[in-house]
């Protein structure tokens, strides 16, 4: 993550210029290496100001001298990524949250009114789903591999992927995609075709494809045929 390694970036280099006001006088740049010493040090403190402005100052100060000093130290070195990863991770989502609540919430009421729709199954988990045509075969489970076809998009009928579309249909394992087809096709007996309205959180949740078309916390709905289980 950009934002993790820059941070990173900034503590270490801005740890190699941070000091306590109370206990050093300020000083003038009388030499060049005065200052691009305080060059790289107001660079460093700008950069951290601006991606992470509620650093707490004590407590970052009171690590780097405990990382100098190797006393008192508060976290274990090989917990300290976990720490950085772990807060930027949840601040990130709680950006993408803020920022897609329109999707999420476009999604939400797309499915509560579908519900009532006729035809429309809803699972335990949230997935809905209407029968179009039952097979007569077995349903695969998480241990196999199956052939389907299928047709996906967003809730606006916008398409986004179809092997339909393709004319190449497509095998995977029942666990190698996102958890509303894996509850599904674990439904279907072959030779059957369900639509499947499926909920953000078991697509793709905050994390589509980059550039793709599906927007974090998008619902998707697929049609699914389910070929065959392979052996």
């Amino acid at each position: 993550m950009k934002v993790v390694k820059l941070f990173v970036v900034v503590v270490l280099a801005t740890s190699l210029f941070s000091c306590n006001q109370s206990t050093v006088a300020n000083k003038s740049l009388e030499t060049e290496l005065d200052s691009v010493s305080y060059a790289i040090g107001l660079d460093m403190a700008m950069k951290l100001k601006a991606n992470f402005s509620e650093v707490d100052k004590d407590l970052f100060i009171q690590g780097y001298r405990n990382g100098i000093d190797s006393t008192n130290v508060l976290l274990e070195e090989a917990d300290l990524n976990a720490v950085i990863n772990g807060y930027f991770a949840k601040r990130q989502q709680l950006e993408n949250e803020k920022k897609f609540e329109a999707v999420k919430k476009e999604g939400e009421d797309f499915l509560e009114a579908n519900k009532s729709n006729e035809g429309v199954q809803v699972t335990e988990s949230g997935l809905q789903y209407i029968v179009m045509k039952e097979g007569g075969g077995a349903k695969p489970t998480t241990a196999d591999r199956v052939k389907v076809h299928y047709h996906g998009t967003l809730i606006d009928g916008t398409v986004f992927d179809s092997s339909v579309d393709r004319g190449q249909p497509y095998d995977t394992g029942v666990t190698q995609v996102i958890r509303g087809w894996i509850e599904g096709l674990q439904l279907m007996p072959v030779g059957s075709k369900y639509k499947f309205f499926i909920p953000q959180e078991l697509a793709y949740g905050a994390n589509p494809r980059q550039g793709g078309p599906i927007k974090p916390y998008a619902a998707l709905v697929f049609e699914v045929e389910l070929l065959e289980i392979l052996k």
